[in-house]
């Protein structure tokens, strides 16, 4: 079971990563420090593997560890945070030319935009609009009732086209896009 295990999550791994970094990296805005969620989140699906049930696909059991992983490191690094913000004026963030590379879905103006939006409208744009997980697996991923990521949905849409339109977007390429 051990050599299977780690050949399961070895291809996991091959599939899934480069969405799960990038699903972190919008959260963390820390090119390293997203690598480091990423690792720890194929670490900790090789050690709870035996608890994955497959309710759900890999995919979704993945970035519901890659969403709880993340958000831990957040809650202990809020203080640190507030600081670096204070001293760097981390609103103006500009990234890594990596970065961008790593985040080339779309284009730098989207998700700088949807890095202004409150987090809880950013991980259901991100995990639906982006990421393309269905409502329920999005549910399960935010451990949220499916009715609270419609409405979440419902309103975080015209919030990111407002920010799209404060980014300089005009109106017709921020309502195309969404």
């Amino acid at each position: 079971m051990s050599e299977n295990k780690k050949k399961e999550i070895s291809e996991w791994y091959d599939q899934h990563s480069k969405s799960v970094l990038s699903f972190i990296l919008l959260m963390v805005k820390d090119y390293q420090q997203a690598e480091d969620l990423t690792h720890d989140t194929f670490l900790k699906a090789y050690l709870y593997y035996d608890s994955f049930k497959h309710y759900s696909g890999e995919k979704t059991w993945l970035f519901s560890i890659a969403h709880n992983i993340t958000v831990d490191f957040l809650r202990k690094r809020k203080p640190a945070m507030l600081l670096k913000e204070i001293f760097l004026m981390q609103k103006d963030y500009i990234p890594l030319p990596e970065e961008i590379f790593q985040l080339k879905e779309e284009s730098y103006e989207l998700y700088k935009a949807i890095g202004e939006l409150k987090d809880t409208y950013r991980k259901v744009i991100i995990l639906r609009k982006i990421k393309g997980f269905s409502i329920e697996d999005t549910a399960m991923i935010l451990s949220w009732s499916e009715s609270k990521v419609k409405s979440t949905l419902f309103r975080a849409i015209p919030a990111l086209k407002k920010q799209l339109l404060k980014e300089g977007y005009s109106s017709e390429e921020a309502i195309r896009r969404y």
